[in-house]
């Protein structure tokens, strides 16, 4: 019998964590009648129990990820990449001033945009103490999971 606790199927959970584990796969998602549950490497697990429906399509297909500028490579060390699938936004609220611009030399810790996924606001903290030189992202675009957002030298 799995053990439950607040309706959540706990061996299930670790089961997913651990075909992660095994499989080197970076997310997993599980579909049950009336639930849906989704463990991933970056941090996030949502549990969800409500009617499923099919998500909603966008109206202009996404951006590629932009490739850095010619003749210059990024640092693997120096990108900040996505932690989850979501839409990003480079300032708190509509019409305020940006987190960060190119140029802005930020703390570890400090928030470099929102991402907002499932109708939770996340922000992304600078990893390390430097300087901004790039901002891949476009406000109000999707990004997908690993995908670059910020530079920081």
């Amino acid at each position: 019998m799995a053990e439950k606790k607040s309706g959540i199927d706990q061996a299930l959970i670790r089961d997913l964590a651990n075909i992660l584990n095994e499989t080197d796969l970076t997310e997993i998602e599980v579909e049950q009648e009336d639930m849906r549950i989704r463990v991933s490497r970056a941090g996030t697990m949502q549990y969800v129990q409500a009617p499923i429906a099919a998500p909603a399509a966008f109206a202009a297909p996404a951006a590629a990820p932009a490739a850095a500028p010619a003749g210059k490579t990024r640092n693997p060390d120096n990108v900040v990449s996505a932690p989850m699938v979501g839409t990003a936004y480079l300032a708190p609220a509509p019409g305020s001033a940006a987190f960060v611009q190119v140029g802005s030399t930020v703390k570890e810790g400090q928030t470099l945009l929102i991402i907002e996924a499932m109708k939770t606001m996340n922000q992304i903290p600078a990893p390390k103490s430097g300087t901004v030189t790039e901002i891949v992202v476009q406000d109000g675009r999707p990004v997908e999971y690993g995908e670059a957002l910020v530079v920081i030298e």
